[in-house]
């Protein structure tokens, strides 16, 4: 959290609100989430910048300027706050604040501290470390049952860790990964050497299904009120999910109870009869 679905909702959010604008000031309070590069250089490369575009790969955030990238990663508590110039109360845990030219500013806010900032002009090498090491994005339209072949050859694993292999498929986290398994009627711990031509097309199929529906929803919020918008407003496919977080409570489709178990380090929920 949050994933693909999360990240693109602020993403749009940025593209409508932020474009145009101009950075007139950096501040850098918690020198964990710029880590990258010095916050002297961070500073320096992003003031003045005025925002072209905002596009995403995966769960990275590009926000595009004049002269340079400024690169996001929200990891697991990380959220971008947008809030006018008015005075207000002292966010917690807020880690940088980028004033704009219209008086507002916008805050990274983090309570664990695993997200990051760093501003990336062309050609630098911490592009190629982070998002040109990242397979195809999840949503993208190319990804067929082909594809998912030439991907699936490159790793023998279990289905949820190939999903969650973010050089193979950059986007899909724990949450999504469930659910697309599910979506699909394939067990997350399917061997990847045992999935067949049909096995890959409903797989496609599920990946953009799922993700399509979880960014109509705007995100999943969780109970820990962890992911909220640029605009403090939480998500809605939580009320939709199928097997995550479902774990001994009967499966919408068939009314077995569903599982759960540990696999490639996560929380794993799936429903025994429907993915046999």
């Amino acid at each position: 959290m949050p994933e693909l679905p999360e990240v693109e909702t602020v993403r749009r959010e940025l593209a409508a609100t932020l474009v145009g604008r101009t950075v007139t000031e950096v501040a850098v309070h918690g020198p964990r989430t710029v880590r990258r590069q010095s916050v002297r250089r961070f500073r320096a490369g992003l003031t003045g910048r005025r925002v072209l575009d905002v596009r995403r790969h995966g769960k990275y955030l590009l926000i595009g300027c004049d002269g340079g990238t400024l690169v996001v990663h929200l990891r697991m508590t990380g959220r971008l706050s947008l809030e006018d110039g008015a005075p207000g109360g002292v966010i917690p845990h807020t880690h940088a604040v980028l004033s704009l030219d219209d008086g507002r500013r916008l805050r990274f806010v983090d309570p664990r501290t695993f997200g990051e900032l760093f501003f990336a002009t062309e050609g630098d090498q911490l592009l190629a470390d982070t998002v040109g090491r990242l397979g195809p994005d999840a949503a993208d339209g190319g990804i067929g049952p082909e594809a998912l072949g030439r991907l699936v050859g490159r790793r023998r694993t279990s289905l949820k860790a190939f999903l969650l292999d973010q050089a193979m498929i950059a986007g899909i986290g724990n949450i999504y990964a469930d659910e697309i398994c599910f979506a699909a009627g394939l067990r997350p711990d399917r061997s990847t050497a045992t999935l067949g031509a049909d096995d890959l097309a409903r797989l496609a199929v599920a990946v953009r299904a799922v993700l399509s529906r979880a960014v109509g929803s705007r995100g999943t919020s969780l109970g820990d009120g962890g992911y909220r918008d640029l605009f403090g407003d939480p998500g809605g496919f939580q009320a939709e999910h199928a097997v995550y977080g479902r774990g001994g409570r009967p499966c919408p489709r068939c009314g077995t109870a569903i599982e759960k178990s540990r696999l490639a380090g996560r929380s794993t929920h799936w429903c025994p009869r429907c993915q046999g």
